[in-house]
């Protein structure tokens, strides 16, 4: 009996011999959604919360005063969601070896990139919420000094 090659759908049952068995394209899916939320929670936090405001601070002035390409782009990756998103769902594919459509390499590949996208999206999302609320918190203090003078 030989082994066959993983190169298939995951939608497709898996045989009894294969290691990883099969999810459906649901739960996938499912996986892709809610596990977008922590990759894009730790990328956002590290790239723009006050918490590691002083980190982020070295890592820019670093990323446009080292000498060589490779050092700025290293020190870059910290000040970007989109880069570092590639990274922190590296350390999530790793941790929870989710791969979508494929049981092999190209389930990875395919996720990996899924999973940074749909990151992106909720940091948008939520980046777009964050300028409301501040616009509406200005707006409030605004009336409130007016309410204030007058």
């Amino acid at each position: 009996m030989t082994r066959r090659h993983s190169y298939r759908i995951l939608s497709v049952r898996s045989s009894p011999w294969e290691k990883q068995s099969a999810m459906s394209l649901w739960a996938q899916l499912s996986w892709l959604f809610i596990l977008a939320i922590p990759i894009a929670s730790v990328a956002w936090t590290i790239t723009h919360e006050e918490l590691f405001s002083e980190a982020r601070h070295w890592c820019e002035k670093h990323s446009k005063e080292c000498r060589t390409l490779l050092q700025r782009k290293f020190f870059y990756l910290f000040t970007c969601e989109y880069c570092f998103s590639h990274w922190v769902t590296a350390f999530f594919l790793i941790v929870t070896r989710f791969k979508l459509l494929f049981t092999d390499w190209r389930g990875y590949l395919i996720s990996g990139f899924a999973l940074v996208w749909v990151a992106n999206v909720y940091m948008s999302f939520f980046a777009r919420i964050r300028l409301d609320v501040k616009r509406e918190r200005v707006e409030i203090s605004a009336q409130e000094k007016a309410v204030d003078d007058g």
